[in-house]
Formats: structure tokens, sequence, C-alpha cells
């Protein structure tokens, strides 16, 4: 039951990523190490959906790029992603009547909007949100958001919810060597990606969401990398290349995994075409 209106007018079409956010075990070293890595300001906000009723909202510069706040008890701490949607209501009706299951709400957020938390079919938690005029997600350019993928150990449910969901397109773009990685397109654009987990991932691992955040250039990824060891993080895949970028897979000191990626390095073949290089590849 929502906690008060919700809001009547859409601002963004329904399936784009429009927020990421971080439950964490410690609201004030998140803030130290994102501060330093990111170069982020954090503001609180009063939100009745988490569990302290606190937010943070992280900042570059004046644009808000996240959200952290305190996880429940026995919630681990990591990084998701919100999809908009034109109306919460509609999107928990549908979460069920395809599969997944709501979690929490609709639940109207004080002059932002209303969510829904869902967990999709293949087992992976999402937030939908039906964002307010005051919507601001700064991305795409240096300490920001730039994509995420859904990392699953069935891609076909995943596929047919939010295909169905979103009326995305899904195309297959893994290689010849059995990597099962989807794209999600809006228009022939790419929203968001899907990967079946290989060996690389021990057989318990829960379906979640690998949140990219770009880094500049003139800085890189390796750099980057070591950073995060500096301010108490750990490189859980060390730096690799690929058709996307430089990519290397951290966790902040809480254990929150997400990537980082420098779009200005990609990986090419002697042909001129880009080719996935595999990490795990022996």
């Amino acid at each position: 039951m929502a906690l008060g209106p919700l809001p009547t007018q859409a601002i963004l079409p329904s399936g784009i990523p429009c927020w990421v956010e971080l439950a964490t075990l410690d609201e004030g070293i998140a803030q130290q190490f994102y501060n330093g890595l990111f170069g982020w300001t954090f503001h609180l906000s009063r939100d009745p959906a988490a569990p302290s009723g606190r937010y943070l909202i992280a900042a570059l510069g004046n644009r808000d790029v996240a959200g952290i706040y305190l996880g429940g008890a026995r919630q681990p701490s990591l990084w998701t992603i919100n999809i908009s949607v034109q109306s919460t209501a509609n999107a928990a009706e549908w979460t069920q009547h395809l599969g997944g299951t709501v979690t929490l709400g609709p639940v109207a957020i004080p002059g932002r909007g209303s969510i829904v938390h869902v967990v999709d079919p293949s087992g992976a938690p999402t937030v939908f949100w039906q964002p307010s005029a005051a919507w601001d997600f700064l991305t795409g350019v240096p300490n920001t958001f730039v994509s995420a993928d859904l990392n699953t150990h069935n891609g076909e449910a995943a596929d047919g919810f939010f295909c169905r969901l979103f009326n995305y397109n899904a195309r297959q773009i893994g290689d010849d060597r059995g990597i099962d990685y989807s794209e999600w397109l809006i228009d022939q654009q790419p929203v968001l990606y899907r990967y079946v987990m290989g060996p690389e991932y021990p057989p318990e691992t829960l379906p979640h969401w690998m949140v990219y955040f770009e880094v500049d250039p003139a800085r890189g990824t390796d750099a980057t990398a070591g950073h995060a060891i500096m301010l108490g993080g750990r490189v859980v895949v060390e730096p690799y290349d690929t058709p996307w970028g430089r990519i290397a897979v951290l966790a902040d000191p809480c254990g929150a995994v997400f990537s980082v990626i420098d779009r200005s390095l990609v990986l090419v073949d002697e042909s001129g075409r880009a080719e996935v290089d595999d990490p795990y590849d022996d």
C-alpha cells in the first residue's frame, strides 16, 4: 500500500535504467570509500522504504548520481538498479502476472515519486521507479553510472520477464565459446544487458545486477583499481580488455561488488573487429 499520493505524469519512457543504489552494511564506510574513489558528496533524504528511514543521495558537483542506504538484517551489501515505469501499481500487477514477486510497495517517496521492489522469475532483485518531476540522474561521464548487466543462472526466465514487461528486443552478443550474453534494446538502442553466469561464478552465487561506473581515461581502469585497494576495497577481477572498454571488477570495504570501465580502450582483433576478452580463460 502506498504511503501517499502517486505521481500521475510519466517523465521517462518505461524500461530505462534511471537510478542506481547501494544497500550497505555501514553508511559511514561507504561514504568514505565512494567519496575517495569517485569524488561523490552526500546529502540526507527521508525514505520510508529504507529500513532506517534514511537515504543518502550521492552527488557529483550539483547532479545526483546514486543512492546509499543501510540494508536490513541479513541483507547483503550490494548494488542494484532502478528501472523506470509509468505506474508502479501496474508494474507490481504485471510482475506477479509474469511470475515475479513483489517484495515491497508500491511506496511513495516524498518528493521523489513511487517505487516497488520486485524479484524477477530468475531470482534477481530489482527496483521499479515512477520518478517525479524532480528526478535527476547524471550518467555517462567519469565517476557515474554507464551500464548494468543482470547476472543470472536462467537467461530464458530473465529474458521472458523483462522483455514482456518492457517490450525489449533481446539480441545475443555472446561468442562461439558458449558465452550466453544478451543485450536488451529499445528502438534498436541497448539499454541493459543479461549474462548467464559461467563457471567463473560459484554455483551458489545469487542472481544480481553488475553495475558499471565510467572512469576518466586520464586516470584509467588500472589506477582506479589500485586506488580502490588503498581505500580499503579489493579487486575481484583484475583489469581486462573487452569490445566495450577496459574493465575491472571491484568490491567496496563492505563487500558490495561493482565494475569500472574505461570506454576509450576497446579490444579489437587483427581484422579490426571487436572481440570478447574472457578474463577467466586460461
